[in-house]
């Protein structure tokens, strides 16, 4: 699957701190998702692979937009979902810890920790889509990472 070139937006949005967003960059790529991916998402698909770009790249709320819209047009109840709404959930994370939010970050790292533990328990089942195949460590590994260093900065403040 070839894609056209994708360029980085110009400024990584950080809410109430930037200007609007740069949407012009998210709006193409949010253009390539189809109306359904039928037979789930392939994980070379190019909308996918932007929002991977974004996230790596430090825009979070961007790769946020993008892997929304594709979720969206993934197939409902289907594996690729669970995912896609972690990948979504650690962009997030990253976000509010840009945002000074620890303890919203931490929530946003238990809910995607929670939603690959989902992947992996219906792993024995059938239909996992082409997506859900990702092998789910790295991202829990980035997630245990943060927490980690979150720990530290939480000793003594109330739970969220």
């Amino acid at each position: 699957m070839s894609a056209p070139a994708l360029d980085l937006p110009r400024w990584a949005y950080l809410p109430g701190k930037t200007p609007a967003p740069d949407r012009a960059p998210l709006e193409h790529a949010k253009a390539l998702v189809p109306k359904v991916y039928e037979n789930g998402v392939d994980p070379r698909d190019p909308a996918f692979r932007y929002g991977l770009a974004l996230h790596d790249a430090g825009f979070f709320w961007e790769a946020h937009e993008v892997w929304e819209a594709v979720w969206k047009a993934a197939p409902k109840n289907g594996c690729d979902r669970l995912i896609l709404r972690a990948l979504i959930q650690r962009a997030n994370a990253h976000l509010k810890l840009r945002m000074g939010r620890p303890a919203a970050a931490l929530r946003l790292l238990d809910e995607a920790a929670g939603e690959l533990a989902e992947l992996t328990r219906r792993r024995g089942g059938v239909d996992l889509g082409l997506l859900s195949g990702t092998d789910p460590k790295p991202i829990l590994d980035d997630i245990r990472a943060v927490k980690g260093e979150l720990g530290a900065a939480l000793d003594g403040q109330p739970p969220p």
